[in-house]
């Protein structure tokens, strides 16, 4: 279940009660006139299923209350409510399969904006990875792709390509190509020092590695991993499973590969710069073709679900 709070105009309050009560899948209203004071108008709370939340908030923005008043969604933990539970059991369809559009568009807002947090956080995966590609230690590549944030963005650029929102698509874009851009340079400057201090060494990347060479070597399960990982790890956020992202980190050798590329640009072997590059690449299209396909069906079957829905309510009205 999710709850609302709404400040609403005096002038709107009835119209917006009337429009939560005609929704399949609501329950406990509560309205509190006078009671918001910045700003100015009542207040009005109610719970609805998620699989009717993404509705009920598309409807309350026509009436363009996020413009006059305010719109709050929290996600219930538990609701101990027989009235509850059948909200629940009215509203079409399964609330985990449900998407809230507005809500995936915020998260990936947040999470693909260029940050002082985000780069700190992909430039040293960047930097763990390159000391994994070099030691040829597959520990330390699974540990800077599980703190890589690069997810973000890619979510992001899939909601704004299936929402046709530039802003967050040149966001995202801009997020993606920076940060691996500066995660990369700082890399390579890393991998300079630690020749410097004896710790790295040429022959270590030309050697055998049994456990990191794939990250430089692209091939079809390069993409047929990333096209995966993308599908799971949109579901992991359209239906707020976010422990699933873990595992979609390490699925994908997206800061390994950029890591290998800054080594081996530092050591210049053109060779494994090339095939790591190619690995990047192929496995951001991957994740961004698998995502947005992915929302484009999520979207379809939802439509379809509300149009079933409103003719049963016709045939039954």
């Amino acid at each position: 279940m999710l709850h609302l709070r709404l400040i609403t105009p005096p002038g709107t309050t009835d119209e917006v009660v009337r429009l939560i009560e005609k929704t399949v899948g609501t329950a406990h209203l509560v309205v509190l006139p006078g009671a918001a004071r910045n700003p100015a108008g009542d207040v009005v709370l109610c719970d609805v299923a998620r699989e009717a939340g993404d509705e009920l908030l598309t409807s309350l923005r026509r009436l363009g209350l996020e413009e006059t008043g305010s719109i709050a969604v929290e996600t219930i933990d538990l609701s101990l409510s027989r009235r509850a539970d059948k909200a629940e059991e009215e509203a079409p369809g399964e609330g985990v399969d449900a998407v809230l559009w507005q809500g995936l568009a915020d998260a990936t807002h947040e999470e693909s904006t260029l940050s002082v947090t985000y780069l700190a956080f992909i430039t040293l995966a960047t930097m763990i990875a390159a000391c994994g590609v070099v030691l040829d230690n597959a520990v330390l590549i699974v540990g800077a792709m599980a703190v890589g944030p690069e997810f973000g963005p890619l979510a992001g650029l899939s909601t704004a390509l299936v929402q046709r929102h530039p802003r967050l698509a040149l966001r995202s874009l801009t997020a993606l190509l920076v940060g691996f851009a500066a995660a990369m340079a700082v890399t390579v400057g890393f991998t300079v020092l630690m020749d410097a201090l004896g710790l790295f060494h040429r022959w270590q990347l030309d050697g055998k590695r049994p456990n990191t060479a794939f990250v430089y070597a692209p091939d079809a399960f390069s993409f047929i991993v990333a096209v995966l990982a993308g599908i799971a790890g949109t579901l992991s956020l359209t239906s707020a499973k976010s422990g699933a992202l873990v595992g979609v980190a390490i699925s994908v050798t997206t800061v390994p590969a950029a890591a290998n590329a800054a080594v081996a640009l530092a050591y210049g072997d053109t060779a494994q710069t090339i095939g790591s590059a190619d690995q990047l690449l192929l496995n951001l299209l991957g994740i961004v073709l698998a995502g947005t396909l992915t929302l484009l069906t999520q979207k379809r079957l939802w439509a379809r679900q509300r149009e079933g829905t409103a003719r049963t309510s016709r045939t039954e009205g």
